[in-house]
């Protein structure tokens, strides 16, 4: 038995209309069309479905009782595809986003806020892990995509990245603290300056060890003092307890620190990138890829009003009671880490 689902449709639509002309400019097709469809379903099920005359269409006993059940199957069918299509697209349905601790204490929950203010019925979840972990839970399709601070893409070939904003690794101390009087200060004094003791970065886990040591490394720099924290809130706290120094990649513009603390550029600058990371070649789903974009779109046009207003006056910005300065960018060549 070979028979459509447009076949059913039609049928069903002529049972409810009682005419062949009315169901056929229901579904924008010719009378013939809608006969010869009426005629195939019958052919194929070997049942006649309708007693026709020159003035009307009426079921017969067999019409009559398939018409009941296919419309309910019908109605069952349409209802179905419409949710599972809602749910392949941005509007339902779960997005699971992996990330490291530094992304998940400063840059995603604001994210997270805004997909759920744009797609209310949209579930978005984040899982927190290990740097490493994000990747591999990235390759084995267990997340739909990840959003990490500058990722050593060990397997650069199984994935895509997108870079979004580059924070600058800051020195954070207390407002009272000697070195605190600037608006910035140079790696140097972190080696030189008598008030330093100890210094609080962030380990492996969080994504920024590399890049750190290498700037530590860099400018002499003994990382054998530091004190090595997993989040960021950890290693704020520490710094109030008084036990050392951050060297922290802490967002001037979005910053939010314990009041008693400041953040001050380290030049030359050193930046970390937050990207969101993908399996390359693997098409995300609908509603996946729309999470991607609002995370994407609506940070890379925040990031270009910043850049243009600091090109346009050269201001100094003060956020969440820090003062910042437009800071020169470092060579190339020093960057530990560029994506593309």
């Amino acid at each position: 038995m070979n028979v459509s689902l447009q076949q059913l449709k039609v049928f069903v639509a002529v049972a409810r209309q009682r005419s062949f002309t009315r169901a056929a400019r229901e579904f924008d097709l010719t009378q013939s069309a809608v006969s010869r469809c009426v005629r195939e379903l019958e052919e194929a099920i070997a049942l006649r479905l309708f007693d026709r005359t020159t003035r009307q269409v009426e079921l017969t006993t067999a019409g009559s009782r398939l018409e009941r059940r296919i419309s309910r199957l019908i109605d069952e069918i349409e209802l179905t595809l419409r949710e599972e299509r809602a749910a392949h697209e941005e509007h339902t349905g779960l997005v699971v986003v992996a990330c490291d601790p530094v992304t998940s204490s400063g840059w995603l929950p604001e994210r997270l806020a805004r997909s759920a203010a744009a797609f209310p019925e949209l579930i978005v979840t984040a899982k927190e892990q290990p740097q490493h972990a994000v990747l591999a839970a990235i390759e084995q399709g267990e997340v739909d995509f990840g959003v990490l601070c500058d990722a050593n893409l060990a397997l650069a070939d199984a994935f895509h990245a997108q870079p979004l904003v580059s924070t600058p690794l800051c020195a954070v101390l207390p407002e009272a603290h000697p070195l605190a009087s600037g608006a910035a200060l140079r790696w140097e004094a972190l080696r030189d300056s008598q008030y330093v003791t100890q210094l609080v970065t962030l380990n492996a886990e969080a994504g920024t060890r590399n890049m750190a040591g290498r700037a530590l490394a860099t400018h002499r720099i003994d990382a054998q003092r530091a004190n090595e924290c997993g989040h960021l809130a950890a290693a704020l706290r520490m710094i109030e307890l008084g036990l050392g120094i951050g060297v922290l990649p802490v967002d001037p513009q979005a910053a939010a620190l314990p009041a008693s603390l400041v953040a001050r550029p380290l030049v030359p600058e050193v930046s970390v990138t937050t990207m969101l990371v993908r399996r390359r070649n693997r098409s995300l789903r609908p509603n996946a890829q729309a999470v991607w974009s609002l995370f994407a779109g609506q940070e890379n046009a925040a990031a270009a009003g910043v850049i243009a207003s600091t090109g346009a006056a050269c201001a100094t910005h003060t956020t969440q009671g820090i003062r910042h300065e437009p800071m020169p960018r470092i060579p190339d060549d020093e960057a530990l880490m560029r994506t593309s």
